[in-house]
């Protein structure tokens, strides 16, 4: 069943692609486009080497080892997000802000103008090739282990590559931050997905027999959606109401 693995590779990886465009773009304006592109090039290449080095080695790993390992990552990776989605929406965390991010990344760039202009151009560069090479190795991570377990690799890559089509579209259009992307939304869609496929394998590692089969997936991901928001309606009430 290739939607699940799609559907959980694409939020993904689009919550990851317009975190580093927001930087990338921060760069591009600041300091130029050569810089940013020349860093984002650079982050890319480096990532493509490792989905060939990472996708040759796990299938050298034996189907139940590989889906045991990953499905207890991809549990803790999926609850991780699942845990400050669901405070972000009960008001114990600030939700994150792109507009934000990017005042504070050029203000960064603008404020280390010292330097020649090949250092500075040099510098902006390394800022764009770290973002988007540490949010592509998360992206990485969960098309790896989303299609690794059952042959869903393709479908996997395929929602991550049109996620970042997506929002490079996008970006080069409106040429802004994507503030308008309800990120804490996705991240709380992306728990829930990450973490039913966490529990999925993790079982199908330890041998469970999953009725349904895949399907069994879905329902994983009904029951986490459905006590995720039963927590987020918890936490929200006020001391008066919980003391009633």
């Amino acid at each position: 069943m290739a939607a699940p693995a799609l559907s959980a590779a694409f939020l993904a990886s689009l919550v990851e692609v317009v975190e580093a465009f927001t930087i990338v773009l921060a760069v591009g304006t600041v300091r130029g486009w050569r810089p940013a592109l020349l860093g984002t090039g650079s982050a890319l290449s480096v990532l493509a080497v490792l989905v060939l080095l990472l996708g040759s080695a796990l299938t050298q790993v034996p189907l139940q080892a590989l889906q045991l390992v990953i499905g207890v990552l991809l549990m803790l990776f999926g609850l991780r997000w699942l845990r400050k989605a669901i405070l972000r929406s009960a008001g114990f965390i600030a939700l994150h802000d792109e507009d934000q991010a990017f005042a504070k990344e050029t203000g960064a760039l603008r404020g280390s103008g010292g330097g020649t202009a090949r250092h500075r151009d040099w510098m902006a560069g390394l800022t764009a090739f770290k973002a988007v090479m540490l949010e592509g190795i998360e992206v990485v991570f969960i098309v790896l282990a989303v299609g690794a377990g059952r042959g869903m690799l393709w479908p996997a890559s395929l929602g991550a590559l049109a996620a970042c089509i997506l929002v490079l579209a996008l970006g080069l259009v409106l040429r802004k931050p994507l503030a308008s992307v309800p990120e804490n939304t996705l991240k709380f869609a992306v728990g829930v997905m990450i973490s039913a496929f966490g529990i999925y394998w993790t079982g199908e590692g330890l041998g469970v027999d999953w009725p349904g089969a895949d399907l069994a997936i879905l329902g994983l991901a009904a029951l986490l959606l459905i006590s995720a928001l039963g927590l987020v309606a918890t936490f929200r009430k006020s001391p008066v109401e919980t003391a009633a």
